[in-house]
């Protein structure tokens, strides 16, 4: 395939989220006219893990270019599970947060689950509470994992069909693995989920036309394992010895067989922060349509 057919069959997440962004600022400027105030998103980082800082400024700065309040608290490594428990409490109760995320990985010592579900579910932006992820799996309306979402707004907006197509998920991750697996099949995808014990992955995949590798192993996905003309997302990144962002996907290889393929960088990622905004602003929209006392 040319170079330029390559490029014809990109799904550019990067372009996709500046449209969305744009969207957002407009939505978030109608929301200040209509309440008279902004929604406003707080992240909670424990301990000084490089990627979460990177993870955790991109998603403060994006707040700040929609209009959008952002707050980042950050703890101690040495923070206990009690301690960090009763902070969320505190904003769980504070009318001027519609938007609690805790960003993974917390420290060892900290039950996740159990931090997780301590957040109110209305809050709960990153669509992680027990509640949400029921919510979803039956096919309701749920603050929904960023990472999926974002995967499924590229497919619309590329008006890629996902009903009745055959889907492999790659990785059974709580946070993108299963929910991933449930939006597929609420779309009507029949769905196979893989993961490191499955025998033959080849097998599952040559069948597939949609695969989403979420892995985090670098050149998983080769060429012989995906048919002509299937649908690849790659939501892997991992930083090879060399310094080099790479996903899990052979790229150069796999996308002469595709018909659209991610990139990484700048597929899944940035999609992955608009729909926590998305997600932010309709946890605002949900409290305001409340009855107020």
């Amino acid at each position: 395939m040319s170079v330029l057919g390559v490029a014809m069959s990109l799904l550019d997440g990067k372009a996709l989220s500046k449209k969305i962004l744009a969207s957002l600022a407009l939505q978030v400027e109608n929301f200040k006219n209509q309440y008279g105030r902004v929604p406003g998103l707080t992240v909670i980082l424990v301990g000084e893990d490089p990627a979460s800082a990177v993870y955790v400024r991109s998603k403060h700065k994006s707040c700040e270019k929609i209009g959008m309040k952002s707050e980042v608290l950050r703890f101690s490594d040495q923070i206990t599970e009690d301690q960090l428990i009763e902070k969320i409490a505190s904003l769980n109760q504070d009318a001027k947060v519609d938007g609690i995320l805790v960003q993974l990985p917390l420290p060892e010592h900290i039950d996740t689950e159990s931090v997780l579900a301590q957040v109110r579910y209305e809050k709960d932006v990153d669509g992680f509470h027990p509640f949400n992820s029921g919510r979803l799996l039956r096919g309701q309306d749920a603050m929904v994992p960023c990472t999926p979402l974002g995967v499924m707004e590229l497919l619309a907006a590329h008006q890629i069909a996902v009903d009745g197509k055959d889907a492999v998920v790659i990785g059974k991750s709580n946070i993108v693995g299963k929910p991933m697996a449930a939006l597929l099949m609420n779309a009507g995808a029949t769905v196979s989920v893989c993961h490191s014990k499955t025998k033959d992955l080849a097998t599952y995949c040559r069948h597939a036309d949609l695969i989403v590798s979420a892995a985090g192993r670098p050149n998983l996905l080769t060429e012989d394992m995906v048919k002509d003309g299937a649908v690849v997302i790659d939501v892997g990144i991992n930083r090879l010895d060399s310094g080099i962002l790479v996903g899990d996907v052979q790229f150069d290889e796999v996308s002469k067989k595709c018909s659209w393929i991610t990139p990484v960088p700048g597929g899944v990622g940035p999609m992955t922060i608009a729909m926590l905004l998305k997600n932010t602003l309709k946890a605002a929209q949900q409290f305001e349509s409340l009855p107020k006392p």
